[in-house]
């Protein structure tokens, strides 16, 4: 009976530390690809909200860049989201609120600072008080 539960043992042991087949790694890969991506979503969502609570004025450009650094940290699914989102809302902007090219080039400047791993910091304008 000992040596039937020592081999059942050694069976476990040898399947869970045993590779993997690739579909499953894909599968994996592709599961956390989709978990970055909604958590860097709701960065930006976050990024969004706080700006719009703090209203002050020469943040945008903060805020652009800390949502999209906090989004690109989460893996490669964060910075995809935080490139379609910024761009996405960029391209609307730019049509409908009239604000101009250089506004919409700069914004892109601090999403991609942002996204490369960059301090939000550069953009943070004095007086923004420290909750943000």
């Amino acid at each position: 009976m000992r040596l039937w539960v020592c081999i059942a043992l050694l069976s476990v042991v040898l399947c869970v530390s045993a590779d993997r087949p690739r579909i499953v790694d894909k599968i994996v890969g592709a599961g956390k690809f989709v978990r970055d991506a909604a958590g860097g979503a709701r960065d930006m969502l976050r990024a969004y909200q706080d700006m719009r609570e703090a209203n002050y004025k020469g943040a945008d450009k903060y805020f652009h860049a800390r949502g999209n650094y906090d989004a690109a940290r989460r893996g490669p699914g964060g910075a995809w989201a935080a490139r379609v989102i910024s761009d996405a809302r960029e391209g609307w902007q730019s049509r409908v609120s009239g604000r101009g090219a250089e506004d919409t080039r700069q914004d892109q400047e601090a999403n991609r600072w942002g996204r490369s791993g960059g301090d939000p910091n550069r953009y943070r304008p004095k007086g923004l008080p420290s909750k943000y």
